[in-house]
């Protein structure tokens, strides 16, 4: 569900002041009011957000430059030259006139198929930290094993919220089984309220085995209309909330 239309249904329903809900959330109380007297005049589907493209741009980069910076690249090449970003801005530049930029002439060549982008060069500053937006939205499953006395060890398994970072469920196994998970989900949703989607590794508690039937957890969840999603092989960032829970 769309923040904007959470908090004006939660508003409607329950009360709360606008104000309220705009402190408790991080957003503006002004941004809330417009939000409400769409829903008030058009219904729930006039909060979702709306473009703010303008509906034409003069100034594009493409209308001024392109051809010119397409023209100069197929130039280089065919000479033997280098013809990088910085080599095609030092050609277009004469005395007097406005160019692109570097990172601009770059764009336009990757619009144009002429550059692949290498992702391993992406910034760190470009990372956006994951997370739910709401209570619900999304539960993140795991088990692990945990030795006791006389080195005995039980399998456990965890369900955590991945907004509030509640562990809603923590039962400990002889074996994890998939019904134990399906069971689990079950108990934890009595007291908590059914998640919109689960996360979990690739475990064959949670999956379906390679050229088999549907798992029983993601039939069981497929029944209720909930949806699961499986984190890559071998990358546990994933589902991290769950494993820091745990220490791993």
């Amino acid at each position: 569900m769309d923040k904007g239309l959470f908090l004006i249904e939660t508003h409607l329903k329950t009360g709360r002041p606008i104000g309220e809900l705009a402190e408790a959330h991080g957003v503006s109380r002004g941004w809330l009011y417009k939000l409400l007297r769409r829903y008030r005049l058009e219904g729930p589907k006039a909060v979702a957000p709306r473009s703010r493209r303008p509906k034409s741009s003069p100034t594009r980069i493409a209308d001024l430059y392109e051809d010119e910076i397409v023209r100069i690249r197929k130039e280089l090449i065919d000479g033997g030259f280098d013809a990088g970003a910085e080599t095609i801005r030092f050609h277009m530049a004469t005395p007097g006139r406005t160019v692109p930029s570097t990172s601009t002439i770059w764009r336009v060549l990757k619009a144009r198929g002429f550059v692949t982008p290498q992702p391993h060069k992406r910034p760190r500053s470009s990372w956006t930290r994951f997370e739910a937006d709401f209570p619900n939205e999304c539960w993140q499953l795991d088990m692990t094993h945990v030795e006791v006395a006389d080195g005995v060890v039980y399998e456990v398994l965890n369900i955590v919220d991945d907004h509030s970072r509640v562990c809603v469920a923590s039962q400990v196994f002889v074996t994890v089984k998939a019904p134990d998970v399906v069971r689990t989900i079950h108990k934890a949703a009595a007291l908590w309220g059914y998640p919109q989607r689960v996360l979990t590794d690739n475990g064959l508690i949670f999956t379906t085995p390679l050229g088999g039937a549907m798992g029983a957890m993601e039939s069981e969840l497929m029944s209720l209309g909930i949806a699961t999603r499986h984190s890559r092989p071998y990358h546990p960032q994933t589902c991290g909330k769950v494993e820091r829970s745990t220490r791993r």
